[in-house]
């Protein structure tokens, strides 16, 4: 083996030292952010502290909420910090939070700096008053804009590409509604908008669904979510997905339900059914976890290695390697295990205690895998780096084979549409073959499941292109026109 491959510098672990501004050493992708809105509920702020808890997989570094207090002249009030939910917020911040209507938001920073100002909900003052701004996702056209709006003399106050829907909604001469319209109608990509004022709350999902994005019903109050797991946490009851291109208005004579734009291609992401949704959240009516191990499932019928055990890398391939386990009669254990208690990142000087880091954070259990062949599941291979480690983790532990199985395509092309990736020429499958692949990750064999498999296995609209799923990080299939040299990141 050359010293490239030993090597590949694409794929070091030095990658968020040069310039990427996250340390990582679990080289996974990143989702963008959660929303989390309530409308005509007594204790708003509370229902959004617990609705952004459930979603705290998809963002770690900020959190925030904003809500309306109807009984003080429709006042607003708002709390950002860095930090997990459980940081940011105590009784006493809560309890500055007055109103029956809120929206909140949890966020990575995969655009825009890493600081306070760029958290978000993003709260401005305009001609009609107060307005608030949460995202989930990216505007593909923000750049432009933004360079457009600066010109006519928009002063920008964030990094953040959230500010652009912002502006054109303080500019328009119209009225609220028919001005985030006519904003909504202007920006391409895929994202689910909470927008609120002081007299009105607006709910907007992208014309292709690409991010997913829930209603639900509580006593005589709605909540709106990225993840419907978010509605069991408070006891809500879930009503349906907001549908492509739709337009939600609620204010003082209830909801209302309109469109901004026809949907010419349903496209949602298919990352979330195999790696950001929880396992007990519902994406168009489609269980994730039941998703995830008919993906197992499928990935077995595909790809059979004869093993003494299976085991899924944790927490979003445990479902499916329940399912290849269940499909091929191999005993499934739990051969890894994720220490939870860790912390959110290691910043460290060093490989050594990067390496360390790794550890620390998940351990082969040595008793289960020792002397056994290893069939590990997992969900996507990005740069490498991890599934090398992990594999080198279970051989250290005894393991006289490890044969890993993805339960995805090879990710090949980098996402425009929100989540974290790296370029293209990052990505470990753009440019290797899968033996090439399989030698790099000290693996005695791999298998990724089929495009055909992926999309049979999830289900969703028959008759649909690729069943109502977007598909371009494995097949450069994009809904929306990209600009693959343009910053692809999170508007978030």
């Amino acid at each position: 083996m050359s010293d490239e491959i030993k090597q590949p510098k694409l794929w070091s672990g030095d990658y968020y030292n040069q310039g990427g501004g996250r340390e990582d050493f679990f080289d996974k992708l990143r989702e963008e952010c959660g929303v989390f809105g309530v409308f005509n509920h007594s204790d708003a702020a509370s229902l959004s502290y617990y609705g952004l808890h459930a979603l705290q997989h998809r963002g770690e570094e900020s959190a925030g909420i904003c809500t309306v207090d109807t009984t003080d002249r429709n006042r607003f009030s708002y709390h950002r910090g860095m930090g997990l939910v459980k940081e940011v917020f105590d009784k006493e911040r809560l309890a500055g939070l007055p109103g029956d209507r809120s929206i909140g938001h949890v966020r990575y920073s995969t655009a825009g700096e890493s600081k306070l100002a760029n958290a978000q909900p993003l709260i401005f003052r305009y001609r009609d008053g107060d307005l608030a701004v949460a995202t989930n996702g990216n505007i593909v056209n923000a750049p432009e804009i933004r360079k457009e709006l600066e010109n006519l003399g928009s002063i920008f106050q964030t990094t953040s590409d959230t500010e652009v829907i912002a502006h054109l909604i303080a500019r328009s001469p119209k009225d609220f509604v028919t001005a985030a319209k006519e904003a909504l109608q202007r920006i391409v990509g895929g994202f689910a908008f909470l927008i609120m004022t002081n007299d009105k709350l607006l709910v907007a999902s992208d014309p292709n669904g690409l991010r997913p994005l829930v209603v639900g019903r509580i006593g005589e109050g709605y909540v709106f979510s990225s993840e419907s797991c978010a509605f069991e946490s408070i006891g809500a009851e879930y009503l349906r997905d907001v549908q492509p291109g739709e337009l939600l208005i609620f204010d003082q004579d209830g909801m209302k339900e309109d469109r901004y734009a026809e949907v010419t291609r349903r496209a949602t992401c298919a990352m979330e059914y195999i790696y950001f949704a929880r396992p007990d959240s519902d994406i168009h009516e489609i269980n994730i976890h039941s998703a995830r191990k008919r993906m197992g499932k499928q990935l077995a019928m595909e790809s059979f290695v004869d093993a003494d055990i299976v085991t899924g890398v944790p927490d979003s391939s445990i479902s499916a390697a329940i399912g290849y386990a269940e499909q091929t009669g191999i005993p499934y254990e739990l051969g890894l295990i994720k220490n939870k208690y860790t912390g959110r990142t290691f910043i460290q000087p060093s490989q050594e205690l990067r390496e360390q880091g790794v550890k620390m954070k998940l351990s082969a259990v040595r008793k289960v895998v020792e002397g056994k062949r290893v069939v590990m599941i997992d969900d996507s291979i990005v740069r490498g780096t991890t599934s090398r480690r992990i594999v080198n983790m279970l051989r250290e532990a005894g393991a006289t084979e490890v044969h890993v199985r993805i339960t995805s395509p090879p990710f090949k092309n980098p996402c425009y549409y929100g989540i974290d990736t790296p370029s293209r020429d990052e990505l470990i499958a753009s440019s290797r073959t899968v033996q090439e692949i399989c030698e790099l990750i000290n693996a005695d064999s791999l298998s990724f499941l089929s495009d055909s498999g992926f999309i049979d296995s999830v289900g969703g609209n028959d008759g649909a292109y690729n069943r109502g799923m977007c598909l371009g990080c494995f097949d450069n299939d994009y809904p929306t026109p990209v600009d693959e040299e343009s910053d692809k990141s999170c508007s978030c």
